[in-house]
């Protein structure tokens, strides 16, 4: 299978030099710290952990594998994982090391934060759904085209329509913006039948400006926990979109 070609090392600095990036991944990490707890998964595979794998995040797992692709992702995940004898760190893209995995062994893949950044996202789902059984559950998230902020922008005239690229999604090397019908087509044409689905933190403005805000202490923790509130009030319009699906033909080719 052919492996995706991105410059790793440089996302990597644009990932850790990003302003409001911590806090969006926090609030990605609540969605799906909810869902390991909710389905109560024991055998865990995240594709892609950045900076913070989420093993970190949890109490009681059985097994938890972490495929990560950067070497300064990586290594700080072995760091981590030199904590639990239950976690295995294999450096690589998820196409190139799915041999090394046992196929049908997890209760829970999670592709989060990840399906946007790549030029051609089919490999990626074509090699999870060959590692899942019947019964396992796979959560993607990604950027959703049509947040809150985006629409703003489009209404004061910055963008001329939700799915442009911005200059910030071109410093990270995000090859593609999805609405949740995109998004769900794609999971759907690489055999996934979805289970569940929706968006998540309201974000009134760009990261800049959150970033801006949050400096002045204006948008504090109490502001934060009210934007992940909020998108309930607000459906659909959160700043990021997911799907926890199941394969319709477990390890099969579509």
């Amino acid at each position: 299978m052919a492996s995706e070609t991105r410059d790793i090392a440089a996302y990597e600095a644009a990932y850790e030099s990003s302003d409001f990036e911590v806090v969006q991944a926090e609030m990605r990490k609540r969605i799906v710290i909810g869902l390991v707890e909710r389905i109560g998964a024991r055998r865990i595979l995240e594709v892609g952990c950045g900076a913070d794998a989420i093993f970190n995040h949890l109490k009681d797992f059985d097994s938890c594998v972490v495929v990560e692709p950067g070497s300064r992702f990586a290594d700080k995940a072995r760091s981590d994982a030199s904590r639990h004898s239950r976690v295995n760190v294999v450096q690589g893209l998820l196409e190139d090391v799915s041999d090394q995995l046992a196929r049908g062994s997890f209760d829970l893949i999670l592709v989060s934060g990840l399906l946007h950044e790549l030029a051609r996202p089919e490999g990626i789902l074509q090699a999870v759904r060959l590692l899942c059984s019947g019964s396992t559950l796979v959560h993607v998230n990604v950027p959703n085209a049509r947040s809150l902020h985006r629409l703003l922008a489009l209404e004061m005239g910055l963008i001329s329509n939700p799915a442009e690229t911005s200059e910030r999604q071109r410093r990270l090397q995000q090859a593609h913006t999805f609405d949740l019908a995109g998004l769900r087509a794609l999971c759907e044409r690489e055999g996934f039948k979805e289970i569940e689905s929706g968006s998540y933190f309201i974000k009134p403005f760009a990261h800049a400006q959150m970033a801006q805000l949050q400096s002045m202490g204006f948008l504090d923790e109490r502001m934060l926990d009210g934007l992940f509130g909020l998108e309930k009030h607000l459906p659909g319009l959160g700043s990021e979109i997911f799907i926890n699906m199941r394969p319709a033909e477990p390890g099969a080719q579509p």
